[in-house]
């Protein structure tokens, strides 16, 4: 780890104990002998800021609570793992950590009616209503993860034995949202291109209800695949499923917080999103909006009544379980929110890194994309197995070569040992830092003498 790296991160953890000595302490202030150790702490600080301006010392800091590895790859490499990418915090958001990341902390003003959507400080009421302006929705609620608004609609409207019409590149999370509710998937296949389109869903929905003799409760497809992250027909396919009467569930997991979203022009009943993936946000952490039409099913409160104590929670919403993202996981979405807002605006400008970067990549002979190209998103499925796969067929280390080549040039994230097919994501990637990134991979091809093309 650099030693600069190394002692923020030790500045930091020596700040967290100064915290931890106000903590201990009573209110009207320190202690006699807290105050010496508040001091001897500053000294301690001081010095490790001295080292930290002159870049010099030894790391004294290299585990937390002695088991727990110092997490420096955000700080030391270009990180193009394919689900970490659009997660990475902003500025604000590691604030937000530090400042709530005890578990109750959203609930210290928490009143009446006892619901977190509800609560005004932090504004955690106005965020939930700036979601669903934002997705051009009604509603909107904050999930633990997408899968948790899978499971929340799936919950309200599949029941033993229905239908539910996903993706043939759907997540396994959608799988189990509807096996949970006791449902059947049944996949719309994909064209020649890994596309399912409009036509492709209507005519599996036709399939469904001619073999069950009635029509499939929900329509469940991803904008971007997690597979080939190919765009699917998403406006044709909610199209479709409105002309059938059926509901449509927008899985934005890889487009809601990197790009703009808008629900009702896209047709869909429900939006789900994803605020580790997607969103700048502490996982797990999602979005789940909704039409006006759907939120009294999707969002009913609780009518169960104790039959011994008679107690009611009826302003507790069923599918959510009551409450959801109560801490620092929902603070650090909220404190992204400015910035992912603005973000989305120039996802055409990370389109188009993202296509300069596999263009370069497509320069090293053997080197394909089995993504839809060229690029519609910064997530890619390439294929190296004609490439730096043919080194890996001879060297010592195997497939292990190519992530020491790359870690050595500070690039990490992508799956260890893996030169065939594997997936990167670069979003979030400066200028700067695409070309550095394209130039690695070309001088590690020119090493193990693979064509490059110029």
């Amino acid at each position: 780890m650099s030693i600069r790296v190394q002692k923020t991160f030790e500045a930091l953890f020596e700040l967290e104990e100064i915290r931890g000595i106000f903590r201990d302490s009573l209110p009207a202030g320190l202690s006699p002998e807290e105050e010496v150790l508040f001091q001897k702490k500053i000294a301690d600080l001081k010095a490790i800021i001295a080292d930290l301006e002159a870049g010099t010392g030894t790391p004294k800091v290299t585990k937390i609570a002695g088991t727990l590895d110092v997490r420096s790859r955000e700080e030391q490499y270009i990180n193009i793992h394919p689900i970490q990418a659009a997660g990475r915090l902003t500025t604000e958001a590691r604030k937000a950590i530090i400042s709530y990341g005890d578990g109750y902390s959203t609930c210290d003003a928490c009143r009446k009616p006892f619901r977190l959507d509800k609560i005004s400080k932090p504004g955690i009421a106005e965020f939930h209503a700036d979601l669903a302006q934002w997705l051009n929705m009604d509603q909107a609620r904050v999930v633990p993860g997408a899968r948790r608004g899978f499971q929340a609609v799936t919950g309200t409207l599949v029941n033993k034995g229905d239908s539910v019409i996903v993706s043939a590149l759907a997540h396994y999370t959608e799988f189990l949202a509807v096996e949970n509710a006791g449902g059947v998937v049944k996949e719309v296949p994909l064209n020649d291109k890994n596309i399912v389109t409009g036509e492709a869903t209507a005519q599996k929905i036709e399939e469904v209800k001619r073999e069950t003799g009635k029509l499939p409760v929900l329509v469940m497809i991803d904008h971007f695949d997690y597979q080939f992250a190919n765009e699917h027909e998403i406006s044709a396919i909610g199209k479709v499923a409105h002309q059938y009467d059926i509901p449509f569930l927008y899985n934005g997991a890889y487009t809601v917080g990197v790009q703009p979203v808008d629900g009702k022009k896209i047709g869909a009943d429900f939006v789900v999103g994803s605020g580790h993936k997607s969103m700048a946000s502490v996982a797990p952490s999602g979005v789940l909006a909704m039409t006006d039409e759907w939120a009294p099913k999707a969002l009913r409160t609780t009518a169960m009544v104790g039959d011994l104590t008679k107690r009611k929670f009826g302003i507790k919403e069923v599918e959510l379980l009551g409450c959801t993202l109560m801490g620092g996981t929902l603070l650090s979405m909220i404190a992204s929110f400015p910035t992912v807002k603005e973000r989305v605006l120039h996802w055409d400008e990370q389109v188009k890194r993202s296509n300069y970067f596999i263009d370069r990549l497509l320069k090293i002979s053997g080197s394909k994309v089995l993504s839809e190209y060229p690029r519609k998103h910064t997530l890619t499925k390439v294929d190296t197995t004609g490439s730096f796969d043919t080194v890996a067929k001879t060297h010592k280390r195997r497939g292990f070569y190519f992530s020491d080549e790359l870690s050595s040039h500070g690039i990490v994230g992508e799956f260890a040992g893996a030169t065939r097919t594997w997936k990167l994501n670069t979003y979030g990637l400066n200028e700067k830092q695409i070309r550095y990134l394209a130039d690695v991979f070309t001088e590690i091809a020119e090493k193990y003498e693979i064509p490059v093309a110029k």
